[in-house]
């Protein structure tokens, strides 16, 4: 199965609207937050060299480098979702212990997603008062993407219990 971060975004949302179990929901989860996360990046960018102090540039080049980690692990965890969620639907057919196994795994990956989202949400409150000034609505929807995000993931996981 070809990544679905690799995917131009009108097939990826025609691939989430077709009758197939993947991707589903906690795959939109993970797109949703790598695009708060984008922004967060976007942001710190058109933030730097605008004659701030040392230590604020030091501390806006960490906060890019943060977010670009965590941008990509969401975008890996766009398809690893999927992946999981799919062997969930494999071991409908198997034994408890492999209904077991596929629940525990579709559970770890919608908490990873939750838990870069948190990551990406503590580097929002320094760009709002050292971050470029302009982009402040562009801070606003990165929070209220990855809160969606955050909020979608814990459903994923609550399921999967």
């Amino acid at each position: 199965m070809k990544k679905f971060y690799r995917y131009p975004v009108k097939d990826y949302l025609d691939a989430l609207a077709a009758r197939e179990p993947v991707p589903g929901g906690g795959s939109a989860a993970a797109a949703a937050a790598a695009l708060g996360a984008a922004l967060i990046s976007m942001v710190a960018r058109y933030s730097l060299k605008k004659g701030k102090p040392q230590a604020v540039e030091k501390k806006l080049t960490a906060h890019l480098k943060k977010s670009e980690v965590i941008r990509k692990k969401l975008t890996e965890l766009i398809h690893l979702d999927a992946e999981s969620y799919l062997d969930v639907v494999r071991s409908r057919k198997g034994t408890a212990a492999q209904k077991r196994k596929a629940k525990t795994r579709a559970q770890k990956v919608p908490a990873d997603i939750a838990g870069q989202c948190y990551k990406a949400l503590e580097l929002t409150p320094f760009l709002v008062k050292e971050g470029n000034p302009h982009l402040l609505s562009d801070i606003e929807v990165a929070v209220e993407l990855l809160y969606a995000a955050f909020e979608s993931a814990l459903i994923n996981v609550r399921v999967n219990q």
